[in-house]
């Protein structure tokens, strides 16, 4: 269902002849500044902005009983997971039997303590905190007076939403599985399945939040500002769209101000946008070379050291028959990155020339490489769970090298760029080239 421009109803006559618009339920599109009417929702229906095609509301049945039964499903599976053995080898009558949170101090042991907080947030950590989260909110809701620091707690989930890479870690032990299963006798834990039911239910659990209704029942929804009027840009009159509870407000001269009701801090648009963006793309791309340049891992085989790089590692898979894994190690680890670095920089140089039709255009490449971002992390975890692993001294074992921490930077700095980037500047007409003040 498309959002409305035109409010679905109309207030008295202002006295002139000409009715006043509604100022309820207005939003304006967080990727295009579209200003809307939102229609009357029904479960399983959701408003698209008219303009660009950005979901702007999406009405779920049930969703506080949906939630709050997903998340604690899923925080009894992460607990699951987190006690049990994950994964376990044997070779030549010498083997090794790991715990998921081994993962991360593996890696501590081998000198790589920046590489095990990221695996340790994006795994376990910030998951369980979006699932508590999640179940103190609805718990709030369930009956009708909600919990304190509600308010902040709501707003906590869309900013921990894109750094959860629990769907990505189990993709990491598929390939880590396929690589040992060739040299050692692998067998799979309670943990692991566990885990996977985890990642389901995780993922069900973002899907069930209903934002629109939430915060609506948490704090209601003043009325939009006088002068609203749907059917044209937020930010020429003066109006922004909360990105955290879609709340429509006043800005200041400056183009500046914060939610009436979730307190978020508001921009016309993002400031210094674009040089955030050329700053944070530059680092990844310095980062990528000694990411590809120096071995991501060491395996040690009979006591010979056999380092690998990213792309050593894909001619090894290739060359073992594993085309499927070859090919999605190439794609997340080399393709995603690299094509990332290239459409960011493109969409920030198309800022410039935004015109017509390609402005829907660049606006479904924004939004493809703010999605797969995160994949690249699969060579990271894979890492992390061989170091744990394969430790049968010189027999067999595997340590991380020195591209693991660079390639995790690519992929931290990449997700940043998109962040950062406002995609609303690829619908506002193209400023003189003196001018990049608000860019």
């Amino acid at each position: 269902m498309t959002a409305e421009t035109q409010p679905p109803d109309t207030l008295p006559d202002t006295g002139n002849g000409a009715p006043r618009q509604s100022r309820r339920r207005l939003r304006a599109c967080h990727e295009c500044d579209w200003l809307v009417a939102l229609p009357p929702l029904r479960p399983g229906q959701k408003a698209d902005c008219p303009r660009c095609g950005h979901i702007l509301a999406q009405r779920h049945n049930r969703p506080a009983q949906r939630s709050l039964a997903l998340a604690l499903a899923a925080l009894v599976a992460l607990l699951v997971a987190l006690s049990f053995p994950f994964i376990s080898f044997e070779v030549s009558g010498i083997g090794n039997r790991i715990e998921l949170a081994q993962t991360v101090s593996s890696l501590v042991g081998f000198h790589q303590p920046l590489v095990a907080i990221c695996v340790a947030l994006s795994v376990a950590v910030l998951p369980g905190l979006y699932l508590v989260c999640v179940a103190w909110l609805q718990v709030g809701l369930l009956s009708r007076e909600p919990l304190p620091f509600s308010r902040g707690i709501a707003r906590s989930l869309s900013h921990l939403h894109p750094w959860m890479m629990a769907d990505v870690f189990i993709i990491g032990a598929l390939v880590s599985l396929i690589k040992v299963a060739g040299l050692a006798e692998v067998s799979l834990g309670v943990s692991f399945w566990a885990f996977c039911l985890f990642a389901i239910l995780l993922l069900l659990t973002t899907q069930s939040i209903d934002s629109d209704w939430m915060w609506f029942s948490l704090a209601g929804e003043p009325l939009a500002p006088e002068h609203s009027r749907t059917g044209a840009p937020a930010a020429e009159q003066g109006l922004a769209g909360c990105p955290t509870c879609g709340l429509v407000n006043t800005l200041d001269a400056q183009g500046r101000g914060r939610c009436r009701r979730c307190g978020e801090a508001l921009h016309a648009r993002a400031p210094r946008s674009l040089q955030r963006t050329w700053a944070l793309l530059v680092a990844a791309t310095v980062m990528y070379l000694p990411a590809n340049i120096f071995p991501i891992m060491t395996t040690t085989h009979l006591g010979e050291d056999n380092p690998s790089t990213i792309i050593s590692g894909v001619v090894q898979l290739w060359q073992m028959g594993s085309y499927p894994v070859a090919t999605v190690i190439f794609i997340a680890s080399i393709l995603v990155p690299v094509g990332k670095l290239l459409a960011l920089g493109w969409l920030c140089i198309a800022v410039r020339h935004s015109a017509g039709y390609h402005r829907t255009v660049r606006t479904r490449l924004y939004r493809l490489t703010e999605f797969i971002g995160r994949w690249s992390m699969v060579d990271v975890f894979v890492v992390a769970i061989l170091v744990a692993l394969i430790r049968a001294g010189a027999l067999m074992s595997i340590t991380p090298g020195p591209a693991s921490l660079a390639f995790a930077a690519v992929v931290v700095l990449t997700m940043l760029a998109a962040l950062t980037f406002d995609p609303r500047l690829l619908w506002q007409p193209p400023a003189p080239a003196k001018d990049s003040r608000h860019a």
